[in-house]
């Protein structure tokens, strides 16, 4: 590989929330960081090139969108994703988890009913609860160590009058990558109820090389969708803090921007315009050699656990770089299985129960850095399940 993944590069003391926050999330600081979703690897080098190159310019002051960001966007999903959208239904904002607040305040009332599919991505539970909306939970189903949507389930709760739907595609925790038959069934139930989908799908791109991430818009052009997507997961580069929603209508996208101009949000900073554009226009080598890794840490990480590890169980997953481990066979309660991996393993997982009650048992692993550490990692578990 042209790329070193294995590349040693300290992050501790560059004010990184993974490495500098331990001790405020786990207690201590002894503990190998396999918890927030960023990853240990250097960006591409079209992204730190631009960076330093924008940094040479002595001057730091209020920045406009360039039509050249918008063009780098759009290619790069048409040509990824075979996904075509015009610039005006792009509405840039400062991150994935504020455009859905946005969106939501937006397309929606206090009390109105929002469909959210535990376990998941903990602040999508959190966008719905503090707007004053009514959670209503769609669980996944565990079948076959697979993941599945339970549509009947589904039906019911937009049969209760449920406004909106969130979705994660691909899935963070579970790394489901949906498949256009369930994206089908689940736009055909938004269509007989008349809901909005709010699609999260931030991990596009990360999606391994025996799978297909269908972006949900491209298969409806009647059911409203807002679709989040940012380059930050997929190059590396969350600390940017800039994203995109993809609307495709009108209304709704005037009401998105009716709740962005009343929190003052108009630009960001010239650094963040950088770095995205460059990921989008220079980043696919990097990218191509990153999913290889990350697909070979995977099978890895799969074969210690299913040789030495009998009371824990890999969750198949499709695409993302986070593992969703099954450890209900160690008997402990949800305080006590994070313990034994803090105390213990010394590893620094998320707990499964913060997505969601159906994650109760669970623990998400991020493997998105050096191999070695995450093998080391599993032996650590290995030592302290014995």
């Amino acid at each position: 590989m042209a790329i070193d993944f294995d590349q040693v590069i300290d992050r501790a003391g560059s004010h990184s929330l993974k490495f500098d926050g331990r001790k405020a999330k786990f207690g201590t600081d002894d503990v190998m960081p396999l918890w927030v979703a960023d990853m240990d690897f250097a960006a591409p080098v079209a992204v730190t090139e631009v960076l330093t190159q924008r940094a040479s310019h002595p001057v730091y002051g209020y920045t406009l969108y360039p039509d050249s960001l918008y063009s780098a966007m759009r290619d790069w999903f048409k040509s990824h994703h075979n996904w075509s959208f015009d610039r005006q239904s792009i509405l840039m904002c400062p991150g994935v988890v504020p455009s859905i607040h946005a969106a939501i305040l937006a397309l929606s009332k206090p009390g109105d009913g929002v469909i959210v599919q535990p376990p998941v991505y903990p602040p999508l539970f959190t966008a719905v609860t503090e707007t004053q909306r009514e959670l209503i939970l769609n669980p996944l189903k565990l079948e076959q160590n697979r993941y599945k949507i339970d549509f009947e389930h589904l039906e019911q709760c937009a049969a209760s009058g449920a406004k909106l739907l969130l979705l994660c595609s691909p899935h963070n925790p579970t790394g489901r990558v949906w498949q256009q038959d369930e994206l089908e069934a689940m736009l055909a139930i938004a269509r007989r109820y008349q809901l909005t989908i709010i699609s999260d799908e931030i991990h596009a791109d990360l999606v391994y090389s025996e799978q297909r991430h269908i972006p949900l818009a491209t298969l409806s052009d009647d059911v409203p969708i807002v679709t989040a997507v940012a380059p930050s997961k997929t190059f590396n580069i969350p600390g940017m803090g800039l994203s995109s929603l993809v609307v495709n209508k009108t209304s709704h996208r005037r009401a998105i921007n009716k709740v962005f101009d009343s929190w003052h949000i108009y630009a960001t900073n010239p650094f963040s315009i950088a770095a995205f554009e460059a990921a989008y226009r220079g980043g696919k080598d990097w990218l191509d050699e990153l999913l290889v890794y990350i697909a070979e840490t995977r099978r890895q990480a799969a074969e210690f656990i299913d040789h030495n590890l009998p009371k824990i169980k890999l969750v198949d997953s499709e695409g993302t770089y986070l593992l969703w481990i099954d450890c209900r066979a160690l008997a402990m309660s949800d305080d006590e299985l994070q313990q034994f991996f803090i105390n213990k393993a010394k590893i620094g997982l998320n707990p499964g129960i913060s997505f969601g009650d159906a994650g109760s048992g669970f623990m998400r692993m991020n493997i998105g850095t050096r191999r070695s550490m995450i093998m080391q990692a599993l032996k650590n578990i290995q030592q302290a399940c014995e």
